[in-house]
């Protein structure tokens, strides 16, 4: 009995899982294609967007390349990782 409460309970925690990394997928999706709509990007690929961008002047990358960042960022932060004034010197 209690190896399929837990299989049920392991099954309904992989369904919510995926669920989970299929709309955060969606949401990405939407956030590209609304960029490749707002530049005029007519060819859907990673190229396309690269031909885009050489043909930006410096403000018009760094405003894209800040949306970018935004929305692909990590959420994870790590307190003290990384900071130099946090670092004891030997």
């Amino acid at each position: 009995m209690k190896n399929s409460v837990l299989k049920g309970a392991l099954g309904a925690l992989a369904i919510v899982g995926v669920a989970a990394i299929v709309k955060k997928a969606a949401q990405r999706k939407r956030f590209v294609k609304g960029i490749f709509d707002e530049y005029g990007i007519k060819e859907r690929s990673p190229f396309g967007l690269a031909d885009k961008i050489r043909e930006m002047n410096e403000e018009q990358y760094e405003e894209l390349k800040g949306k970018f960042k935004k929305e692909f960022a990590s959420r994870c932060h790590h307190r003290g990782f990384g900071k130099k004034e946090n670092i004891a010197e030997a």
